[in-house]
């Protein structure tokens, strides 16, 4: 038969809805994606983001890498028309964040063990400052439960995006993706040690990617210090190579 069965009707407007948002994201602003190497490029991942705008969940649904890629959202954008049919044509998971919501994470995994990409905000709701807030387990539940690894994804310029396309300017939105944390077996005598652990870890990562401003609750956090101090070793030293090597 030529008929199109639903899974499919639904991936080839999700499909089109992705390259209509890429066209507009392109023409409307000037969006860069950096570290796109560092995204699996198959089977099940998290991309795990920090969250400042409305504007966050298109960026995340065009990652240029992974064409199937799924959101958990937060049911409060419901009540927006345009923005729940995008949602829905994009596929995305609808999660109650003021209940245990045992159905959207069922979703999740199953998406992941489908292959695909699932995005979600570790902080649970929308920054009003554009600064971190503090993480909350659900990613590295998520991580823990499946196996799959999680890629921390920091945005930038996404927080004042809005207002200044109301006013005909294009703005600067930097998407970093860093290199993926792979989460331990899930012991289940340490299970809340581990879920903290390993959102601190999500989080710190994050923010290393991010600048100083935007660090909020992680700012002058041990584990982000170790990180800056890490990255700023790499740095010098592919500055310096270059200058060993030709003398």
């Amino acid at each position: 038969m030529n008929s199109k069965t639903d899974p499919e009707k639904l991936r080839m407007k999700s499909h089109r809805l992705r390259s209509i948002v890429d066209w507009l994201m392109k023409k409307l602003t000037r969006t860069t994606f950096v570290g796109l190497e560092n995204i699996p490029t198959s089977g099940g991942v998290l991309l795990a983001c920090n969250h400042m705008s409305r504007l966050d969940i298109p960026v995340i649904f065009i990652t240029p890498n992974r064409p199937e890629v799924t959101a958990l959202i937060t049911t409060k954008y419901l009540k927006y028309p345009l923005l729940r049919w995008f949602i829905v044509t994009a596929q995305g998971i609808w999660l109650d964040r003021d209940t245990a919501d045992f159905s959207a994470f069922r979703q999740a995994v199953h998406a992941m063990q489908e292959g695909k990409a699932v995005g979600i905000a570790p902080e649970g709701t929308r920054s009003q400052t554009a600064m971190l807030l503090e993480g909350k387990p659900g990613a590295a539940l998520l991580a823990l439960r499946t196996g799959v690894p999680i890629v921390p994804v920091a945005l930038s310029g996404t927080e004042d995006a809005t207002a200044k396309l109301l006013h005909f300017k294009r703005p600067v939105i930097t998407v970093k993706y860093g290199k993926p944390i792979y989460p331990p077996k899930l012991d289940h005598q340490d299970r809340e040690g581990q879920l903290d652990k390993l959102t601190t870890e999500i989080m710190c990562q994050i923010a290393a990617m991010l600048d100083e401003k935007y660090h909020g609750f992680y700012s002058g956090h041990p584990r982000l210090k170790e990180l800056l101090a890490e990255k700023e070793t790499r740095s010098t030293f592919s500055q310096e190579r270059p200058r060993e090597q030709a003398g």
